[in-house]
């Protein structure tokens, strides 16, 4: 019996712990755009990072344009000079869901004529473009879309317009549960839902989640404030009783959403509410009600029906009744096409004699664009490495989407059996390119044109280029490229204009494409000086085999050598026999000074044995 509270408590210990790693804090990337370290801001000590390696552009100080925007004091822009086409690419980013919010900004010393005019994609996607007057709107700041993140990576990309250079002034990447804001069948991970409207009734200021005490995983959402929908139209409400269902989840709204209302009155009993939107579009519409006016006690005291566009879209709505009780939260939602410029909620009672809201959430519904084959993407990277490509090209980002900003130079086909883009053209003719032709041009093998001619390109022909099946058109005329066309060329059965003039290239054409002449082909080879072997070009000489050719070389190469060691061997024997012709020649006086005295001695000895004898012979004189 002792052990039982001893398991109870390791039970409720388990269970608490579950919940706890389910309710973990979700994935948050916040870039203070231009800063050179990390930033906390008041009064929430929110933290942003610096943004290091993200992008190009030039950092500057910033101007907020609102009171909304993050106190941050650093901006990054992007001049034209950087190319039309400018991103933000962020890795390890984990699978999920994500609220993406970026705030513009305004260069704080550069004095904009006008301000900056540009679109932004995220993932691909085109999800906005700032208007004229942006700066005099506090929802205008800033753009925000859902969107589901796969790969882990996010790619958040600006495009110029022609109207001033895109300044950020910061980057949020906050992940919301996967399953929030459903809104039917329709939703799939192929959506982005871009944020229209979040208007916040009956209350004077402008907060986001943070403010409300929200739930982390709501994405620290926006809300606009609206004291009214129209002068004398309504009248606002506020409580500060509990709120009940309100963070509940997948969207964990803030319970002091509930808190405040706008109500019709007397003289206008019907609530209605406009805004301005594209059109031909879909939308993603959220109700938020809550029965907080006192005089409201019951079920069946206040019934009204909601029409979206004078259609009545949700009839006989009883908040207490439909939520389970008074101060209850509430949430409807509906998708709807609107085919004009404006969008109109509208509210008209039934059962009592005013209608009432708390807060409306209206999103754009977009389809995602489907992306360009990641292996050819790598392909033009490369390309854009190897050849030097300019800035000014803008290569950043998917080279097809969005499809209103498509690289310079890239043609794009889609392809409706794979829902993927390739590339099937290259038109990069009299643009500066250097560098080199990398072997990976091969990996676009769906290319039905290259031109890269009247630029410095120098170095190989890349044979791999035989590879790519379906190639029509080559064009590589008035560059620099050298060595020997390759055999792979003659591969290339849908080739029908070549032209690889103004090069320095030698050797023999290969037999194939000089074949191919003769069935309507348009080849051209002049302007290389080493080239021979077809009609138009100077006669080859014998035709070696690459193995010939190399036994050739190797032959060569090993006479050379022999050579080089013998004339060493001999210029050695011959510095010896100078050296001891030298030596002699150092020593000849004394060696005949010694010759002489030798010959002295000789004699003087032989005089000396003559006299001797003859004393001997004839006696001591002393002995007589």
């Amino acid at each position: 019996m002792q052990r039982f509270p001893f398991l109870l408590w390791t039970l409720l210990f388990c269970l608490a712990f579950s919940t706890c790693v389910a309710r973990q804090a979700p994935w948050v990337m916040r870039i203070s755009c231009g800063a050179r370290l990390n930033v906390h801001t008041a009064p929430t000590n929110t933290l942003w990072y610096k943004d290091f390696a993200y992008t190009g552009g030039i950092p500057a100080n910033a101007t907020r344009p609102s009171n909304i925007s993050p106190p941050l004091k650093t901006l990054r822009y992007f001049p034209l000079s950087s190319g039309p086409n400018n991103c933000y690419n962020i890795n390890r980013v984990p699978k999920g869901h994500y609220t993406v919010r970026v705030f513009f900004g305004l260069d704080g010393h550069r004095n904009f004529d006008n301000e900056p005019l540009f679109d932004i994609s995220i993932e691909g996607t085109q999800i906005y473009s700032l208007k004229s007057g942006w700066t005099n709107h506090d929802d205008q700041v800033f753009t925000e879309a859902l969107v589901f993140l796969t790969d882990g990576t996010a790619s958040i990309c600006f495009h110029s317009t022609g109207h001033g250079d895109p300044a950020i002034l910061s980057i949020e990447i906050l992940q919301m549960e996967d399953r929030a804001y459903y809104f039917g069948p329709a939703w799939v991970q192929g959506i982005i839902l871009r944020t229209a409207a979040r208007l916040s009734c009956g209350n004077g200021k402008p907060k986001f989640d943070v403010d409300y005490s929200g739930d982390h995983w709501g994405g620290d959402r926006f809300w606009s404030p609206i004291k009214t929908f129209g002068q004398g139209s309504d009248l606002a409400r506020s409580t500060e009783s509990g709120i009940k269902k309100a963070s509940n989840a997948p969207n964990y709204y803030p319970e002091a959403l509930y808190q405040t209302a706008l109500v019709s009155t007397d003289t206008q009993p019907d609530l209605a509410y406009t805004m301005d939107v594209d059109p031909n579009r879909n939308y993603s519409i959220w109700l938020h009600f809550a029965e907080i006016d006192s005089s409201v006690t019951a079920a069946g005291k206040r019934v009204f029906d909601i029409l979206i566009n004078g259609v009545v879209t949700f009839e006989d709505v009883d908040i207490v009744k439909m939520s389970g009780d008074r101060y209850t939260a509430l949430v409807l939602n509906t998708t709807v096409t609107v085919s004009g410029r404006t969008l109109t909620i509208g509210l008209h009672p039934k059962e009592g004699s005013h209608a009432i809201i708390n807060a409306i959430e209206v999103f754009e519904i977009l389809t995602a664009e489907s992306k360009t084959l990641l292996e050819e993407v790598r392909a033009l990277q490369s390309l854009k490495s190897a050849l030097s490509l300019p800035l000014r090209f803008g290569w950043n980002g998917d080279p097809c989407v969005p499809q209103e900003h498509p690289w310079n130079g890239a043609d794009c086909h889609f392809d409706k059996t794979s829902s993927k883009w390739f590339i099937d053209g290259l038109s990069l003719d009299n643009q500066g390119l250097r560098g080199f032709l990398p072997n990976d041009i091969s990996r676009l093998r769906h290319l039905q044109n290259i031109n890269l001619s009247d630029n410095s390109i120098r170095g190989a022909v890349p044979p791999s280029i035989g590879t790519i099946p379906g190639l029509v058109v080559l064009d590589l005329s008035y560059n620099s490229f050298n060595g020997s066309i390759p055999e792979s060329l003659g591969q290339l059965t849908s080739l029908r204009r070549l032209n690889l003039n103004g090069n320095s290239l030698s050797g023999r054409v290969p037999a194939a494409l000089g074949g191919r002449l003769l069935h309507g082909a348009s080849f051209n080879f002049t302007d290389n000086a080493g080239l021979c072997g077809i009609p138009g070009l100077r006669t080859c000489g014998p035709h070696l085999s690459a193995g010939e050719k190399i036994g050739i070389a190797f032959g060569t190469s090993v006479g050379f050598l022999l050579m080089v060691i013998c004339s060493m061997c001999w210029w050695k024997r011959r510095q010896n026999i100078l050296r001891a012709q030298q030596i002699a020649e150092r020593g000849a006086p004394y060696a005949k000074a010694r010759t002489q005295l030798s010959h002295d001695i000789q004699m003087a000895r032989h005089y000396s044995h003559g006299n001797a004898r003859t004393a001997a012979e004839n006696g001591p004189s002393l002995l007589s």
